[in-house]
């Protein structure tokens, strides 16, 4: 049996930045006034801008951005492979999306979102799943993912 140590590795934070352990997080950046809850994954190639809060058991998969002013719910997944070729991509990289989420976007408890661009003020039901870009404000739910109302 191989035993992989899980923590906190490599990861560029300012210091106001608060991490409650359990947590995994390498190779990320997270900028000032950062919160990050228990049982939260952290992958390489993450940016968090400030005073964003994520909440416990949320997994944020490589090549993801996240804005300022943002909150991630509870158990929130964000994913980069989409199985372009008919299966996993097998830890190949070239086959991974990227995910960019705007300023002061709101994402709620077990939202699923796909590689996507999400526009500033913004809110994501809980339980969602974001299919498509969302380029005009608003509060959007469902899956997929459609405009409810303005904000």
């Amino acid at each position: 049996m191989k035993i992989i140590e899980s923590g906190i590795k490599d990861v560029q934070a300012h210091e106001s930045v608060k991490v409650v352990m359990p947590s995994n997080l390498y190779g990320c950046e997270l900028a000032e006034g950062v919160f990050v809850g228990p049982f939260v994954e952290i992958q390489k190639n993450v940016k968090i801008g400030a005073r964003t809060k994520v909440q416990s058991h949320s997994f944020i998969c490589e090549l993801v951005t996240i804005g300022e002013d943002c909150f991630i719910g509870h158990g929130v997944m964000f994913i980069n492979d989409v199985f372009s070729s008919g299966g996993p991509a097998g830890g190949d990289a070239t086959k991974w999306e990227s995910t960019t989420i705007g300023n002061k976007v709101s994402i709620g408890s077990n939202a699923t979102i796909m590689p996507v661009s999400i526009c500033d003020n913004v809110v994501i039901g809980a339980g969602s799943v974001v299919t498509k870009d969302i380029t005009e404000q608003g509060i959007y739910v469902g899956n997929p993912a459609k405009k409810l109302r303005d904000l």
